[in-house]
């Protein structure tokens, strides 16, 4: 990174900004069409078992993508692909919001998700060249990174609400248009140059592999409460994404320039970081979805203050992120937190586990929430930096892309699972609030389970660092 002229300080904390608003749209984009479903459904005709498509396409090629956005960054630097990413965003955000049909509205979900995939580990990887070679800024830079991904998860909420009450569905895709336009104009002043210093081709065989192999396992997920888990269509659908992501496998150990090279899982706990990421988000992600139903199917809010009692949640996650993760993590080492965090997650929803039918906002999700977000924002932090700053600085584009696709993939796969434990205990059940009740807390309970598993595997599997390095670089 020694090649790089980084901008004045004041414009890099400007481009901090922009990196930040990045992963606060890409995460934002996952949640903002949950409101507008229902009018996105009888607009275009989505049946009920497809219209979770409208979510799975955008976070299938999201994070099949990834690893394809790393190579690519890493190979024609950072900053190129930054640009070309927000332009596709833009172009996939445009398709969406004049869809007339479902197969039109699933391809501009698909393009958004190709966008996402190509901003996402680029803005990381520009944030290294920025703030890596200073652990101290490095830390509060990831730390200011993080606390955009919860925040744009709430605002996808709490705007969708608002665009689709009083503008309408189309809008939830239109609002990137404009911060992409910034974006775009923005980045060529404020981002430094450099950064292509990787050599060889680009594996688009590999980087099809795998996004066909991570798609047909969140359908099979997704679809097995419907068609049955034994079912014949099911277990076909599981095999091809073995058989796919076993075809990944080998064309990387084989070529030898590969999408992802295997052995930088050797690199100390870079594996074990990624690994703490997938349960992070396969815990965190069902936990946010269901109880965003709980509030609106059980307790009764509308969209707009469904959103709105998310806020806490979200004020304290950027909270702890920006103030309290990065001494702690100078204090007692990211794996400690990393632990501590998933653990206290895991307690939080646990406590969620216990709502009511009858129950209120006050005693049933405030406290409990909150004490996961506490959790989640002493997690978050210490695994993504320990992640990113375990590889070698030529290949930080792929370590960002490895960890964003870490972390999207346990979403997917965590909410997919969850959503099939919420139906077998009778979340499909509308208007009945017992059984919506007892299926939202068994998810509640299962992503307690995911949390608890990630806080026990990292303990197994990290490595303690000292300290005082905690945010080094590699």
């Amino acid at each position: 990174m020694s090649s790089v002229s980084p901008p004045a300080t004041s414009r890099r904390w400007l481009a901090l900004a922009l990196i930040a608003t990045a992963q606060f749209v890409v995460i934002m984009d996952t949640s903002i069409i949950g409101v507008a479903l229902p009018e996105i459904q009888a607009d275009l005709g989505f049946s009920q078992g497809d219209l979770s498509w409208v979510f799975n396409a955008y976070v299938v090629a999201f994070g099949g993508l990834l690893l394809l956005g790393g190579r690519l960054s890493d190979l024609f630097g950072a900053r190129r692909l930054f640009g070309i990413g927000w332009a596709v965003l833009l172009a996939g955000s445009v398709v969406a919001g004049a869809a007339n049909s479902v197969a039109v509205e699933l391809t501009g979900r698909a393009v958004q998700g190709a966008g996402a995939a190509l901003i996402a580990p680029a803005a990381l990887t520009l944030l290294m060249m920025l703030f890596g070679a200073e652990p101290r800024e490095l830390t509060k830079a990831l730390a200011i990174y993080g606390a955009a991904a919860p925040a744009g998860g709430t605002a996808g909420v709490f705007l969708g609400g608002v665009i689709t009450e009083y503008v309408s569905w189309p809008w939830v895709f239109y609002v990137n248009v404009p911060i992409a336009i910034v974006a775009l104009v923005a980045a060529p002043a404020l981002m430094p140059s450099g950064g292509a210093g990787a050599r060889g081709g680009v594996d688009l065989l590999g980087a099809l592999t795998v996004t066909a192999g991570l798609g047909a396992a969140v359908y099979a997920i997704v679809r097995a409460p419907e068609a049955g888990w034994a079912s014949a269509s099911t277990w076909l659908w599981l095999a091809a994404a073995v058989v796919l992501l076993g075809v990944f496998v080998a064309i990387q150990a084989a070529r030898r320039e590969p999408l992802m090279r295997l052995s930088i899982f050797r690199t100390p706990n870079l594996g074990a970081a990624n690994l703490a990421q997938v349960l992070l988000g396969g815990a965190w992600i069902p936990m946010w979805f269901f109880l965003n139903l709980y509030l609106q199917q059980v307790l009764g809010y509308s969209a707009f203050p469904s959103g709105a009692a998310l806020i806490p949640m979200t004020a304290l996650i950027m909270i702890g992120m920006i103030g309290l993760a990065p001494r702690a993590i100078g204090r007692f080492g990211p794996k400690a937190m990393i632990v501590t965090g998933l653990a206290i997650l895991a307690a939080g929803m646990a406590w969620l586990s216990l709502i009511r039918p009858d129950g209120s906002f006050w005693v049933d999700v405030l406290p409990a929430s909150l004490l996961a977000a506490l959790g989640m924002s002493l997690a978050f932090i210490p695994s993504l930096g320990t992640a990113i700053s375990s590889a070698r600085p030529e290949e930080g584009g792929l370590a960002s892309g490895i960890v964003n696709t870490s972390y999207q993939i346990g979403s997917a796969l965590g909410l997919a699972a969850m959503t099939a434990v919420a139906s077998a205990f009778g979340a499909d059940q509308l208007g009945d609030l017992d059984a919506l009740t007892d299926g939202f807390s068994a998810a509640f309970l299962g992503a307690s389970g995911i949390a608890l598993a990630g806080a026990l595997l990292a303990a197994v599997t990290l490595r303690s660092r000292q300290p005082a390095t905690a945010g080094q670089s590699g």
